[in-house]
């Protein structure tokens, strides 16, 4: 027998969610079928069975299960296991603390994302509830087993009578802004996650809480009321915050022709099918400098050292609209050009529903931003935390120059790098940005 634990996913939350089992109870199962669903603050992630055999459940939906918890048992034969020992979680078929008679309800919600700052219902302040029914909210609890408030009336919601399955955080969502359950089950969804409440209740608020604004203008927040700041922005802010107070930056910034480039990327955009532009070549070129310049990637250990990775994982950031993501291209030196355009084409759809899996946005040792707007000539980037480096590209513009007494026109981009000092000097920021210009400016020998 094979106990089957919950891995460390990220270091932004302590517990994940059960959101789906994939597998029935007893089901056979083959090395590498995905057998149950979790999420985390950021995204969902699949779980695979690492070897053949017989799945028992352990864990009930909408559990809360911290890393190392034991979520199924793996046989070699089809008898049911004996029961947990004490201090191990309850089975799939055991009620959990609260629940009423016959219901499915599992523990109580509870929010992970550090960037919120809020728990869901049913935990209380900085304590633990182990097994009372909960019912309303307040900040920094956790919850052992009872039901969150809304539990009972959202039975049907919560899947036990049929409807779709609403985990932790987008309970507490749906208490905290008093969400009609009716419109939930509308969603058509078979899981309701936080991102789709969120979604739900911007397209059913009352008074625009945002000015509306013409095509292609940002949106603006209503004056003279409060604006509450969503969830990914919160998010943006807590790095924002860990970024200045713990990064010592510097910033150096070079110009590129890339009228040649932005030529070869139409005709590859034509050859591979797929959108190629300034983020892709940019992000493929990146990628190509790894192994001359390996301190750029690196991750700081302490005064004394650093982690040199064996690969470049650049996070390219994404803005649909719905927030700021950033999104990795893993291993991107191994990747061709039209690899990295099919997975950012892949990512941009994504953004736009914030459906990433949490492997598509942890990883990275150095991001590249983008900048889309025509009159933005400068950016100052922000250096993620464990990141050595960042990139800011600004949108091609043109400009007039003389060459040999005659004027001419070319397209420029200016590349900016922001760089953590303990890590990277002036010198080595400078030779690094040249030898990608150099790449960028001669993509025929690059790309071709």
């Amino acid at each position: 027998m094979t106990d089957i634990r919950v891995p460390k996913l990220n270091n932004n939350d302590a517990t994940y969610v059960l959101v789906d089992w994939l597998v029935d109870d007893g089901q056979q199962v083959k090395a590498g079928d995905p057998i149950v669903v979790l999420e985390t603050s950021k995204a969902t992630e699949e779980l695979e069975s690492e070897e053949d055999g017989f799945v028992w459940r352990v864990l009930p939906l909408n559990a809360d299960c911290a890393p190392g918890a034991v979520l199924a048992r793996l046989t070699a034969d089809e008898s049911r296991p004996v029961s947990p020992s004490p201090g191990v979680f309850p089975s799939a078929d055991t009620p959990v603390a609260g629940d009423s008679a016959g219901g499915s309800v599992g523990p109580g919600s509870s929010e992970r994302d550090a960037t919120d700052g809020s728990a869901g219902a049913g935990s209380a302040a900085g304590g633990s509830v182990g097994g009372s029914a909960g019912a309303g909210s307040a900040a920094g609890g956790s919850v052992g087993g009872s039901a969150g408030a809304g539990s009972a009336a959202g039975g049907a919601a919560d899947g036990s009578m049929g409807g779709p399955l609403i985990t932790a955080p987008a309970r507490a969502l749906i208490d905290e802004l008093c969400v009609d359950l009716a419109e939930v089950r509308a969603l058509g969804v078979t899981v309701v996650r936080r991102a789709d409440v969120e979604r739900l209740a911007a397209r059913s608020a009352p008074a625009p809480r945002e000015e509306a604004a013409a095509p292609g203008e940002s949106r603006r927040p209503a004056t003279g009321r409060p604006y509450e700041l969503p969830r990914v922005q919160r998010a943006v802010a807590k790095v924002v915050r860990v970024s200045h107070a713990t990064i010592p930056a510097a910033y150096t910034v070079v110009k590129a022709d890339t009228g040649p480039l932005l030529e070869l990327a139409a005709r590859m955009t034509r050859e591979v099918r797929r959108p190629v532009g300034l983020p892709e070549l940019v992000t493929s070129a990146v990628a190509r400098l790894h192994a001359d310049f390996p301190l750029c990637f690196a991750t700081l250990v302490d005064d004394a050292s650093a982690l040199l990775p064996d690969a470049p994982h650049v996070g390219v950031t994404i803005d649909a609209g719905e927030g700021l993501y950033v999104p990795v291209i893993h291993d991107a030196a191994r990747r061709s050009v039209k690899q990295i355009a099919t997975r950012l084409m892949e990512y941009r759809l994504a953004a736009l529903t914030g459906d990433f899996r949490e492997d598509d946005l942890t990883g990275a040792n150095i991001a590249v931003t983008l900048h889309h707007d025509g009159d933005v000539t400068l950016a100052v980037p922000l250096i993620f935390p464990g990141h050595a480096c960042a990139l800011a590209v600004t949108s091609p513009q043109a400009e007039l120059r003389l060459d040999g007494g005659e004027v001419v026109t070319r397209t420029v981009v200016n590349i900016g790098m922001a760089y953590d000092h303990r890590l990277v000097n002036g010198r080595d920021a400078a030779l690094f940005l040249r030898a990608l210009k150099a790449l960028l400016e001669s993509p025929q020998e690059t790309f071709g």
